[in-house]
């Protein structure tokens, strides 16, 4: 099933770094506009990226912090490679902000290496959890289950996980009601 944006106008790649993935999304998906958000330092980076790919029309970058500023305002909020740098009571806020930026209908994606449910598959994902502990103060990876309840505490009512090419997977949250954009 993977995600459908066929019904989305918008998104936002929140700590999008040069904009690997907006465009990707962008030029995948030619009726999609998108924001990648991240730290004023990387703003260069991206809009250059962007430019060269010709899709400075449909692609805009915002200023900000994730923990200190509102996220912007779209159809889909993008997490890729986030929460696992954070301890629970971040990842629970960033996943709360999130829900408060979405529209009605809106969408967050977050990927990530999602650990199985019963922790006793994916070497790989375990591992990285580990790396995680050992490279930040309190980051760590997750199961889908974990991230899927974080959604719903948060106020997602739909939520699954999608197992994408590689390592990662994603976890999808829908917000209840229908995208009016």
């Amino acid at each position: 099933m993977k995600f459908s944006w066929a019904d989305y106008k918008s998104f936002a790649d929140i700590g999008t770094a040069q904009g690997a993935l907006p465009v990707t999304i962008a030029l995948a998906h030619p009726h999609l506009a998108g924001i990648g958000f991240d730290l004023p330092v990387v703003r260069q980076h991206f809009e250059t990226y962007v430019a060269q790919r010709g899709l400075s029309e449909r692609l805009s970058f915002r200023a900000g912090d994730f923990f200190a500023d509102s996220l912007p305002a779209a159809d889909v909020l993008i997490m890729g490679h986030i929460l696992h740098d954070w301890g629970l009571e971040k990842k629970r806020i960033l996943i709360s902000k999130a829900y408060a930026a979405l529209p009605s209908g809106g969408a967050l994606i977050v990927y990530d290496s999602v650990i199985d449910d019963e922790r006793r598959k994916n070497a790989f994902e375990l591992l990285m959890s580990l790396n995680m502990l050992i490279e930040t103060r309190e980051g760590f990876d997750f199961t889908g289950a974990d991230c899927m309840s974080w959604f719903r505490e948060a106020g997602f009512v739909e939520t699954r996980v999608e197992p994408l090419v590689g390592p990662d997977s994603m976890v999808i949250g829908l917000k209840q009601g229908e995208i009016r954009s």
